[in-house]
């Protein structure tokens, strides 16, 4: 057990941490790991189990007291079985018989029994929703519709028929665990197992539920209406609390996560809360300047771009971007002027094209002088 992680480690928290922070640290990591959304990730699927196997030690208070005092010893199920691990000198009792459950019972106040029949949490529900880009800047309703498993509503989660109730095992009378005694090199040993008739609940179901087959939940289809609030990014996700799975035994429900996931747009890019985008504008504008149109979220809005202005030329039309999520602030909307340089030219207007070209200067044509004399130098 050496290469095993400190369990408060492994879950981020202090060994003073109480109940409420344990439980918090271990649902972040848990869906952060989770395997429906880490797929093909071996990695994930390792830390997933882990953070299970600290939080079911750090979730049980008995457990957590022998994790406490005695570290991976205290909780391993093999405790003792070879005669090292954990506590030594158990030789000198000779051939008495004694039971592991007992031992942990004097120290800790109470049986080494795993609680099987008690309340069971609902599994999360992971789920994704396609909306627009225009859905994800303004905000919008969605109804999501979604499979989950809800309490049976012929038994009550009972998963006995109705008229009939759960009966209590004959095997473990109830407990949940029976006492296996076997024969070590220290004697008779005791050790307690999950029951094998009832599967450590205490209880059979004689006559199940045939909506359920004895199961106490059942499958159905559900809908959902949820707010989705404007600004949202591509893959973030939305929490909804007690919409996932039921629970059984009077267990809570899971959540339901829903992902968002946007359609790309046909002329704008996202990047944060800024948007992007490219206007094409033809010589003359860029020459001449003057108003041109540029497409805004809320519809097309006049831009005045100054003379002379170069292709690859970036500006800026401030709030007009991307809502700022659960705030009033927005981001810029950026747009990039593409020169679009003429095709299939008439005769006439190659004629006044090499007139024009003919009749520019240094003046007008800066950088082409500037060029040209930087290769007139360069090959001197």
């Amino acid at each position: 057990m050496a290469d095993k992680r400190d369990y408060y480690e492994v879950l981020g928290v202090s060994k003073t941490a109480g109940d409420d922070e344990i439980k918090k640290a271990y649902r972040k990591l848990a869906k952060k790991y989770h395997p429906d959304m880490n797929p093909g990730d071996s990695e994930a699927e390792v830390k997933f189990k882990e953070v299970n196997e600290a939080y079911s030690v750090l979730s049980d208070e008995e457990k957590k007291s022998r994790y406490d005092q005695f570290g991976h010893a205290g909780v391993d199920p093999n405790f003792g079985a070879g005669g090292g691990s954990g506590f030594g000198g158990f030789g000198g009792f000779g051939g008495m018989d004694f039971d592991m459950g007992d031992i942990f019972s004097s120290f800790f106040g109470g049986g080494g029994r795993s609680v099987r029949n008690g309340p069971v949490r609902g599994d999360d529900i992971l789920t994704r929703l396609v909306i627009s880009f225009e859905e994800a800047a303004f905000g919008c309703k969605k109804t999501i519709n979604f499979p989950r498993t809800e309490t049976c509503s012929e038994c009550s989660g009972s998963g006995a028929e109705k008229g009939t109730h759960p009966e209590t095992c004959s095997k473990c009378g109830g407990s949940g665990q029976i006492r296996i005694q076997q024969r070590t090199m220290l004697g008779m040993m005791q050790t307690t197992r999950p029951c094998d008739v009832c599967g450590g609940t205490g209880k059979i179901i004689k006559t199940p539920c045939k909506n359920c087959r004895g199961t106490g939940v059942e499958r159905k289809n559900k809908k959902f209406d949820s707010t989705i609030p404007a600004g949202i990014g591509d893959g973030e996700r939305i929490l909804l609390r007690g919409q996932g799975h039921a629970g059984k035994r009077g267990g809570e429900n899971g959540d339901l996560i829903v992902e968002i996931n946007i359609r790309p747009h046909p002329v704008f890019t996202r990047k944060g809360y800024d948007i992007y985008c490219e206007v094409p504008i033809s010589f003359a504008e860029a020459a001449l300047g003057g108003e041109i149109q540029i497409p805004t979220l809320e519809g097309k809005e006049s831009f005045k771009i100054p003379e002379g202005t170069q292709t690859g030329t970036q500006f800026t039309l401030k709030g007009r971007g991307i809502q700022v999520i659960r705030t009033s602030r927005r981001g810029n909307l950026y747009f990039t002027v593409q020169i679009e340089v003429p095709q299939n030219l008439s005769s006439k207007q190659k004629e006044l094209l090499k007139e024009f070209d003919n009749s520019c200067n240094s003046t007008n044509m800066s950088s082409k002088q500037s060029f040209g004399e930087k290769l007139k130098n360069l090959f001197k």
